[in-house]
């Protein structure tokens, strides 16, 4: 299992709540400001990667 966890780049991220309806465990939530999704719960995540495929603009990756 990797140790590394889905990040969003906030520059990228066009909160169009994809990443939300991949992820299997719920991880993301959308930021105060509603600009954009935070993966709020990284201790929950699976490391499916369905956040970084479902993203359209690819603002998902795992560090």
């Amino acid at each position: 299992m990797s140790d590394k966890i889905p990040t969003v780049n906030h520059d990228d991220c066009i909160g169009c709540q994809a990443c939300v309806g991949a992820c299997p465990v719920g991880l993301f939530e959308m930021k105060n400001d509603k600009s954009h999704f935070i993966a709020a719960r990284k201790d929950e995540c699976v490391h499916c990667e369905s956040c970084i495929a479902a993203c359209p603009v690819t603002a998902i990756s795992m560090q």
